[in-house]
């Protein structure tokens, strides 16, 4: 009988800790982590998504990962790397997708392998290769312990991509076509009913403004916002910084007064010095 009871706990017992999803798997630390970056880049995306190695006490370069061999640049599956548009990597055209990351590590030079095939480790097949380049490693100034690769130096329409491990810092460049993409954009949307949305008015003026584009189509487009909204301090800032780009420093002069005004009632004492000194500044060019 006691036998039978026991028998009949350990299978109610086995059942449990089947069934007991606490139980069902064990977990322990990755030997090496999964590891994903996304940065976005002007209004593209980059993302990174590897697996991240250590050193461990071991030499890396040129012995656990030996000179002159294709690596799939982590551990585990290859480096994946996403462009959600058009780039340029180090001069070479690269279209929107996700795409292999290999290197071939070398004393004085690595080669940097973008390729569309997504195979396990280091299965790679260089008639998928979409670019090769060579880039030449740096030294860090401290021992980098787990593999990092990061996006870095980002402006509005490209960035650096780098990789550091043990001592050893490479980089390559990524360039974007923003300024094509934003103009279609802008040329979209002005021919929508949101184009009489103040804010949009506003961005599109914003954007020739900062990037040298025709600025009495940027007056035009802050005049249309400030239409719909005239309680915007700071559409009253750009309009007057668009006039003064247009020679017309009485008009921005007035312009920024009002601005000046707006910022003060809203309490946004910055604003309210960025209009004084301008206004000081206009005034000055008009002795």
């Amino acid at each position: 009988m006691n036998r039978l009871i026991s028998t009949g706990l350990l299978f109610t017992l086995l059942l449990f800790i089947g069934d007991g999803p606490a139980f069902s798997q064990l977990e322990t630390p990755r030997a090496s982590p999964l590891g994903k970056i996304e940065q976005a880049v002007g209004v593209m995306k980059v993302s990174v998504e590897y697996s991240r190695p250590g050193v461990k006490g071991r030499k890396v370069f040129g012995e656990l990962v030996p000179f002159g061999q294709v690596w799939r640049t982590g551990a585990n599956e290859a480096t994946k790397i996403t462009f959600s548009d058009d780039v340029m990597v180090e001069g070479s055209p690269v279209p929107a997708g996700t795409y292999s990351l290999y290197t071939v590590p070398g004393e004085t030079e690595w080669t940097i392998i973008i390729n569309k095939a997504l195979n396990w480790g280091d299965q790679h097949d260089p008639k998928e290769d979409v670019v090769r380049f060579t880039v030449k490693p740096m030294k860090t100034g401290r021992m980098i312990e787990t593999l990092t690769i990061s996006v870095g130096d980002v402006k509005d329409d490209g960035a650096m991509v780098y990789l550091a491990w043990e001592n050893t810092l490479v980089r390559f460049g990524l360039k974007f076509d923003v300024d094509s993409k934003v103009m279609a954009q802008i040329d979209d949307m002005m021919k929508s009913p949101l184009a009489s949305v103040a804010g949009n008015y506003y961005q599109a003026a914003s954007y020739y403004y900062n990037n040298g584009k025709d600025l009495n189509k940027a007056l035009e487009w802050v005049s249309a916002s400030l239409d719909i909204d005239a309680d915007r301090y700071w559409v009253w800032r750009l309009k007057s910084q668009i006039q003064a780009g247009l020679k017309d420093l009485e008009g921005a002069i007035a312009t920024a007064e009002v601005a000046k005004t707006k910022a003060k009632d809203a309490g946004n004492d910055q604003f309210v010095k960025y209009n004084e000194d301008a206004i000081a500044e206009w005034k000055a060019m008009l002795r």
